[in-house]
């Protein structure tokens, strides 16, 4: 016979198969909202399959409906309308009246509905400039606001290009995630994008010392592994972010590098993903605050080869062919130029 186990309620109850949850948690006597009683004009008995999704009946057109309005995820159900088959742990997500103001404000279209909350194996890049306050304690407020806006816009084209977004800004820091739709390369590109990175800010500082006959430095950590993708703040005001204790271990690396006197880290993690394609200066086993026991840490210096995008350009562009091609075309172009003239006189 299949069990359903709620959370955060911790009980299991043996069901019959085929049977809908929220009849099951009725018959359980389980405080299962249900404002509109189960006719599937609501989401408010709505459940996070946790485990065991694919014991659960396919949706039907009732629950296809609710679900596509709302932009629900796989995972997430209607308990009105879902059989179970086998074994499942779900959640339910209206706990109290706030959450029942929540969904109402979703259904009515008063705030954007949450697509997310979904386990995703991501890179997450945290980046962090060396010494900007005791820099901003030189100049003046107007001069921070507009350093700070130059920096974020020169690394945020950088880590776009290579297929991140900045999730967070923190002060001088921020934080970036790649793989969100594809993490297939997400490794690679974290560090491509980390190693052009310091490029980007080698440059700004000609800039900076032009301006303010300063320069600064920055320190980048990068972590891959498992993180909850969701819509985190007030109801008007929510905006996507990565939850997770890689999150946090990513930025206990950043802070590594003023450790070892390093700009960019690396954790195992990375490293078992990109050892072919990245240059390693040495390696650091250092105790991260907060975290137990000592952490393997990687020094990446360079790549050993351009990506596929910089690879194929410069090839393009000194093909022979090509050179002979727009060689010719000028000389074509002058001599039209000439005819032309003379026609013209």
């Amino acid at each position: 016979m299949p069990h359903i186990h709620y959370l955060p309620d911790e009980k299991r109850i043996e069901v019959d198969e085929g049977e809908i949850i929220l009849e099951a948690s009725l018959r359980f006597k389980i405080p299962h909202t249900h404002v509109c009683g189960g006719l599937a004009r609501c989401s408010t008995c709505r459940v996070l399959v946790v485990e065991g999704l694919e014991n659960c009946g396919e949706r039907n057109s009732a629950e296809k409906a609710i679900c596509e309005q709302l932009h629900f995820t796989p995972a997430i159900r209607l308990a009105c309308q879902t059989q179970v088959f086998d074994d499942v742990t779900v959640r339910r997500m209206a706990i109290d009246t706030e959450d029942l103001e929540i969904i109402n404000d979703e259904m009515r279209g008063k705030v954007v509905p949450n697509t997310i909350d979904q386990e995703k194996q991501i890179a997450i890049l945290f980046a962090d400039i060396r010494g900007f306050t005791s820099f901003s304690e030189t100049v003046l407020p107007y001069d921070v606001i507009y350093v700070l806006n130059r920096y974020f816009r020169k690394m945020g084209r950088v880590i776009n290009r290579y297929g991140g977004m900045i999730n967070n800004y923190m002060g001088d820091g921020l934080m970036a995630l790649f793989g969100m739709e594809n993490s297939q390369q997400a490794a690679e590109q974290s560090v491509r994008a980390a190693l052009e990175m310091l490029e980007a800010m080698e440059k700004f500082n000609s800039h900076l010392e032009a301006l303010y006959h300063q320069s600064l430095k920055i320190g980048i950590g990068i972590h891959y592994g498992s993180v909850v993708i969701g819509e985190v703040g007030a109801s008007d005001n929510k905006r996507v972010t990565a939850i997770g204790d890689a999150v946090n271990l990513a930025s206990r690396i950043e802070s590594a590098n003023k450790l070892v006197g390093t700009s960019l880290l690396i954790s195992e993690s990375i490293y078992t993903q990109v050892r072919e394609q990245v240059i390693i200066n040495q390696s650091h086993k250092v105790q991260l605050p907060g975290k137990s026991g000592e952490y393997l840490l990687y020094e990446v210096v360079g790549v050993t080869s351009p990506s596929i995008r910089q690879e194929i350009l410069p090839n393009v562009s000194q093909s022979s062919f090509l050179r002979r091609f727009f060689k010719f075309f000028k000389r074509l172009l002058a001599f039209g130029l000439k005819r032309l003239k003379r026609i013209l006189r």
